[in-house]
């Protein structure tokens, strides 16, 4: 994985658990995931990001709204009146009320409504790209969750075969068969294989935790085994972390449209309203008057404003243009440790099948009386580590499987 897309996982990982946190007390009690889908979804919704994300879609709508209206700023009133109370007092009074509507520039507003829904756009895809590393950490944990538990599996199994043996070599020494050293010998075992099943319990028990601050969910869902790339599925621009790179620059086109069209501020058309009495007991005069004004504006007011897009406008295509390097790496990286992974798994098959025949019959000629104990011992852990092997190797090949999937910008 590439350092900016760990760092992204990184995040994204502390807006989870962050958020599942926070959301503690009001979760209700864990649930089995019926899916890996249902599991990132419920993933994506208990972290910080998502919320993050859904403000940014807020504030695009919100901008959208704004640059909709017929006017480029909110209207403002202006309330005048003069009296000569405090002077002369012959009854002369000036009431002027006045309402000032500030005016688009030519192109503002359809500049404006550009960068918005650009915003917009880049905002949902955000959401899509969260979800996307939402879905890296819930695969990575759904597949360590189903190692720990195959480990507790196979752990108590092999305490079941140690139990049976153990009591089958106290049986035979009371009979005399065996001397008591190989009593003691089993019953060693048996005590260390269920200390590992022990040690085996609570690193599920860790797992589960973790897997349930992550999603809510009690259990991995049942469809890991049915994730798998196309054989022929390659990079494509609909992945998530593209699609926002590629919208990232076209809402820093948009934003460098929308300040060069507001290169000043807005014009305002003022409408007035103006009563005047000159004297007490003279009729009042009612005019109506209406008025423009234009602030004036240079090249320095829009200057550091156009530089500042400018800078977002190439930050975002050289991002883009990295980003499509280091995830074609992650695709490659992907699919040849897919391939190792499948190629080992067809190994440790076949190491495990071998050690269990070789168990077998050292535990046929232990019985007939022709092998003695401690080798069978042996035989018993060589074939259980095998097996132990073949497990991990092809939960590795699960989640190998998964990061491809991931590389690939393939959601659940």
């Amino acid at each position: 994985m590439s350092l900016p897309t760990r760092i992204i996982a990184c995040g994204v990982l502390a807006g989870v658990l962050l958020g599942a946190q926070l959301a503690a007390a009001q979760t209700p009690a864990p649930q089995p995931a019926t899916t890996l889908a249902d599991a990132v979804r419920a993933a994506w919704r208990r972290s910080v990001h998502a919320t993050e994300v859904a403000g940014q879609q807020r504030r695009a709508q919100a901008e959208r709204t704004a640059a909709s209206a017929p006017w480029a700023e909110p209207p403002s009133v202006e309330l005048d009146y003069r009296t000569d109370r405090l002077q002369t007092d012959a009854g002369s009074r000036e009431t002027e009320l006045g309402v000032a509507i500030p005016l688009w520039l030519p192109g503002q507003r359809a500049a404006r409504r550009a960068s918005a829904e650009a915003e917009e756009s880049a905002a949902n895809a955000a959401q899509a790209a969260g979800e996307l590393q939402a879905a890296a950490l819930v695969r990575e944990a759904a597949w360590g969750l189903t190692r720990q538990q195959a480990e507790v599996d196979l752990a108590a199994q092999q305490v079941q075969v140690l139990d049976a043996l153990a009591s089958d070599v106290e049986r035979r020494v009371a009979a005399g068969d065996l001397a008591r050293v190989d009593a003691l010998a089993a019953r060693a075992e048996l005590l260390a294989a269920t200390a590992g099943l022990s040690q085996a319990r609570q690193a599920l028990h860790a797992a589960v935790i973790q897997w349930s601050a992550l999603t809510g969910y009690a259990s991995a869902p049942e469809d890991l085994q049915a994730e798998q790339a196309p054989a022929d599925a390659t990079l494509g621009d609909a992945h998530p972390a593209l699609r926002a790179a590629r919208l990232g620059i076209e809402l820093g086109r948009k934003r460098l449209d929308a300040v060069q069209a507001s290169s000043r501020s807005a014009p305002e058309f003022v409408a007035r309203l103006r009563q005047d009495r000159s004297a007490r007991g003279e009729p009042a005069a009612n005019s109506i008057g209406v008025g423009l004004r234009i602030p004036l504006g240079t090249d320095d007011r829009n200057a550091p404003l156009q530089a500042a897009a400018l800078n977002e406008l190439a930050a975002a295509q050289a991002t883009e243009q990295q980003l499509k390097v280091q995830l074609q790496a992650e695709v490659d990286q992907a699919r040849a440790a897919a391939l190792a992974a499948e190629q080992q798994l067809a190994h440790e098959s076949e190491r495990s099948k071998l050690m269990r025949e070789r168990a077998s019959l050292i535990e046929r000629s232990f019985r007939a009386g022709e092998t003695p104990l401690p080798e069978l011992l042996r035989a018993l852990s060589d074939a259980a580590r095998a097996e132990a092997d073949l497990h991990r190797q092809s939960a590795a090949l699960g989640l190998a499987r998964a990061r491809l999937q991931q590389a690939l910008g393939i959601l659940p």
